[in-house]
């Protein structure tokens, strides 16, 4: 098994372009907020939703166990932020004025053409068309910025 800094390092090598990195650092936690946001939308039979009763919650859990297997540290900081994006979605099914699928859907749409362009500019495809697994990698390689700039190895 790849270990996190491996993983992180084979995403990097396809995002060295300064434009493509920034709109990844934007559009790569939106696009996992919107994933987030799609499942808690998704009612649950047999019951009332809630912040941690709903399809979100449930896979936010397998999720975390994932990132929690890669490193740690970073699994604990993705842990936090699925949970950041379960409570906002949380809060936007009960007080936004439009659908919480239908935000996520606007915001999903554009966060990928954004990331397209980024691709073009990088004259890179996206990781992803390599492995899948990449597609969980990229959020993991925003949060391992972070954590590789305040010392923790991956």
């Amino acid at each position: 098994m790849k270990t996190a800094g491996q993983w992180l390092d084979e995403y990097g090598a396809s995002h060295q372009n300064p434009t493509n990195k920034l709109i990844h650092w934007f559009c790569v936690p939106v696009i996992y907020f919107t994933v987030a946001a799609f499942l808690y939308a998704i009612p649950m039979p047999f019951a009332e939703k809630s912040l941690f009763i709903n399809w979100s919650a449930f896979v936010m859990v397998l999720v975390a166990i994932y990132y929690l297997r890669l490193n740690l540290a970073l699994g604990v900081l993705m842990a936090a932020f699925s949970f950041g994006c379960l409570w906002l979605s949380h809060w936007l099914d009960l007080h936004a004025a439009f659908p919480l699928w239908q935000i996520a859907a606007a915001l999903f749409v554009l966060a990928w053409i954004a990331q397209f362009i980024g691709h073009h500019i990088e004259g890179k495809k996206p990781s992803f068309l390599k492995d899948l697994q990449f597609l969980m990698i990229g959020p993991a390689w925003v949060f391992g910025f972070l954590l590789r700039k305040v010392g923790v190895s991956l």
